[in-house]
């Protein structure tokens, strides 16, 4: 699902095109991005990505599924959402701010760093980047505190 470049996958999961799955598509961002300082925005995206999958794509029809990837490299977490295609194009930012549906691309394209679509055998894939923590400073307890 991702590019050939020096990614590492850490963690794929494929769940059924169900609105519950997203809850599942955040759980499962938490623990694998636990020590990450964006996983919030992380999380809200996951959330908006596997959304519109659901509702927009052949991911929500009955047997339709949605995969989510989380890659490291590059200096950068991946995160990819795959769906079962036939949505009629590319998801995109829509114009109207005010709008009380339609926000959910803006949400990706503001918390992430960059964000993009691509069709991989069939299935439409969006991905959004998070500047990753520097391969040093991973894993490193927190500094305490004065005291």
């Amino acid at each position: 699902m991702g590019e050939a470049r020096d990614r590492v996958v850490v963690g794929e999961i494929t769940l059924p095109g169900v609105r519950r799955s997203v809850g599942f598509a955040r759980g499962f961002v938490r623990d694998l991005a636990l020590d990450f300082a964006g996983l919030d925005d992380m999380i809200m995206v996951v959330s908006e990505m596997v959304a519109n999958a659901v509702r927009h794509t052949a991911s929500g029809r009955d047997g339709g599924r949605v995969s989510v990837v989380l890659t490291i490299g590059d200096g950068v977490y991946r995160l990819e959402v795959a769906d079962d295609g036939g949505a009629g194009g590319a998801p995109h930012v829509k114009g109207e701010v005010g709008a009380e549906t339609g926000r959910g691309m803006r949400i990706v394209e503001v918390l992430s760093s960059r964000w993009g679509f691509r069709v991989d055998e069939g299935r439409g894939v969006t991905w959004a980047e998070f500047p990753a923590p520097v391969a040093e400073d991973r894993g490193r307890e927190p500094l305490s505190g004065p005291g």
